[in-house]
């Protein structure tokens, strides 16, 4: 129980007046002694709360103190900001050719969206930019503006005179969002080779660019990779690839070819100098796939690597090599050319008859099939099929495109004789350019496998030994042959000693059989053949040439000129020099005085 303290001292009070005193006194001092009591308590807990607020803030000047103190002493550092969702990464290094010229960039630029609510006036707004983007319809964007919707992509990327004009339309509702985009400063150079990148995951402020095809697509991770500051280094020779490009685009016109390619290779790297495919398209405006129809017909389509064909005489390098690899034919031996050549109900013609028998040499300068499909029955079929698959010819290309894993070559379900026989003069199995290019390179090189690359090699490949260095000298020769003595005689270039082969096949029909005035003709060729460097390989699809009184279908008319061409043009670009005749002794003059 609590004890309260009396207000007045009652006992003095009464004691005081029974004395006849005044009590006054008494109570007055006693109000006294109370207010100083009352006053310090108050006092006592002032001075208290006092201490409380000076404790209060030493402790918080004492933290700040400390944090100022810790901070002049460390490493200063850019503050980052938390982010719950996943962050997108904009960055994408560079790709360069072999000199370390830029094939593909970053390039800063705006996308533009617009939140209608924010729009000032719609119908102005939607003109305008109906103007400034012709793909755009003034009625369709009114409607849109004038919907509850509140916020609207409306481009992807702008270019600085489509920015600078969106923003001259002085509109508050049309905002502009950062982002980089893909930019090829070639245009269609190397476009197939390039592929092209696109938009991943977006945002108003930030975008991804990602590969969707080629080398693009093939490395996409590692160009996205923000730890990758280097450019990456192609094998491609910018100059020569748009040589290549230009020449072929000129010798379709001439030829009134709907398709062509093109393919050279270093036959000691395999590094893939140039790779052409027409018709092309330009990266920085990718086309959509075709829906429906023939794939080939899309300039997207990839001939040099996506187009399997049955190529032709070009194969017979390989079952001349094989002859002779395996000592079964030499050089000088005679062929049984007789036709035609029967088989299984099928007949094996030539081209022309160049008698009853021929020597392998002249088989091959004159492209015989009856003599190829001879030598291929010697072979055999089950080493004619470990050969080529030594070679790489069945098996998908390694090349580093994204296409390329699904092009895969076209064999006989049964490989018996008369596939053999057929395949040995390039008819029965449907391979691409490039396969073709690395074979013959090859064949060329001492005879040790090369497989292409896109990647900028420094060292020789060391694959292993396909024929001996002895096979590999042989047809060399028998390839200048072709033409010196052959059928390649406009592949001649003055300067470079040039052999090859050529190839014309028949186009296969949807429904069975070949077209008698389709065809895809080929030149697989190298230079110099003193010392073999570089193999080019040139198709035409369906060529005519219509220079004469009758209508041209043939390799020798159509691909060799073209790729003969491009070897003229080239050859000084790739640095070699040319070969010229030492005068004789006698054609020294001195001067006279």
């Amino acid at each position: 129980m609590t004890m309260r303290t009396p207000l007045r001292p009652l006992a003095r009070v009464l004691d005081a007046r029974a004395k006849g005193e005044n009590p006054d006194a008494i109570e007055r001092e006693n109000l006294r002694l109370r207010h100083e009591a009352q006053r310090d308590r108050l006092r006592q807990r002032a001075e208290s709360r006092l201490l409380l607020m000076a404790l209060v803030f030493l402790m918080a000047f004492g933290s700040v103190g400390f944090r100022m103190a810790a901070l002049a002493t460390t490493e200063a550092e850019e503050p980052r900001v938390a982010r719950s969702e996943s962050a997108i990464h904009t960055t994408r290094a560079d790709i360069v050719d072999r000199r370390g010229r830029v094939l593909a960039t970053n390039f800063a630029t705006n996308a533009l969206y617009a939140h209608p609510h924010e729009i000032v006036d719609a119908r102005a707004a939607a003109d305008g930019l109906a103007d400034i983007f012709p793909e755009m319809d003034a009625d369709t964007l009114y409607t849109r503006f004038t919907s509850e919707r509140r916020f609207l992509w409306l481009r992807r990327y702008l270019s600085p005179e489509q920015e600078q004009q969106v923003h001259d339309l002085g509109e508050p509702g049309l905002l502009f969002g950062p982002r980089e985009m893909r930019l090829y400063p070639n245009g269609p150079i190397a476009a197939h080779i390039l592929g092209g990148a696109g938009f991943g995951q977006e945002a108003v402020n930030a975008a991804e660019v990602i590969g969707v095809a080629g080398v693009e697509a093939m490395f996409d991770e590692m160009l996205r990779d923000p730890g990758q500051t280097a450019p990456m280094m192609l094998s491609i020779d910018l100059t020569v690839q748009a040589t290549v490009e230009e020449v072929l685009a000129g010798g379709m016109a001439l030829m009134n070819s709907r398709g062509g390619s093109a393919v050279m290779i270093d036959v000691r790297t395999g590094e893939v100098i140039a790779m052409a495919s027409l018709p092309d398209f330009d990266p920085n405006a990718r086309p959509r796939p075709l829906l429906e129809g023939d794939p080939a017909d899309s300039p997207l389509f990839n001939r040099a690597v996506q187009g399997v064909y049955e190529l032709g005489s070009v194969f017979k390098a390989f079952t001349v090599a094989q002859a002779l690899e395996l000592d079964l034919f030499s050089t000088t031996d005679m062929i049984d050319t007789r036709g035609p050549l029967r088989m299984a109900g099928f007949a094996i013609n030539d081209f022309r008859n160049y008698g009853s028998s021929q020597s392998v040499h002249d088989v091959f300068t004159h492209s015989s099939n009856i003599g190829t499909a001879r030598m291929a029955q010697a072979i055999g079929g089950e080493r004619q099929q470990a050969f080529l698959t030594s070679l790489g010819i069945v098996d998908p290309s390694p090349v580093e495109v994204v296409e390329a894993a699904n092009a895969r070559p076209l064999v006989p379900s049964r490989w018996g004789e008369l596939s053999t026989m057929t395949i040995s003069y390039g008819h029965g199995l449907s391979t691409s350019p490039l396969h073709l290019a690395a074979a013959y390179a090859t064949m060329v090189n001492g005879g040790t496998r090369i497989q292409p690359t896109l990647l900028r090699q420094d060292v020789p490949q060391t694959g292993e030994r396909i024929i001996s260095e002895e096979t590999s000298r042989e047809m060399r020769g028998l390839l200048r042959a072709v033409v010196t003595e052959g059928t390649a005689s406009f592949a001649e270039v003055e300067g470079y000693a040039v052999g090859g082969k050529t190839g014309t096949a028949d186009l296969p029909r949807p429904t069975g059989g070949y077209y008698e005035d389709r065809n895809i003709t080929t030149f697989a060729s190298a230079f110099p053949m003193t010392d073999p460097r570089y193999v080019l390989i040139t198709t035409l699809q369906e060529p005519v040439d219509n220079s004469g009184p009758e209508d041209r279908r043939t390799a020798g008319w159509t691909a060799v000129p073209v790729g003969a061409e491009i070897i003229r043009r080239t050859a000084p670009l790739l640095g070699l020099r040319p070969e010229i005749e030492p005068l004789d002794a006698y054609a020294l003059s001195s001067s006279s005085n």
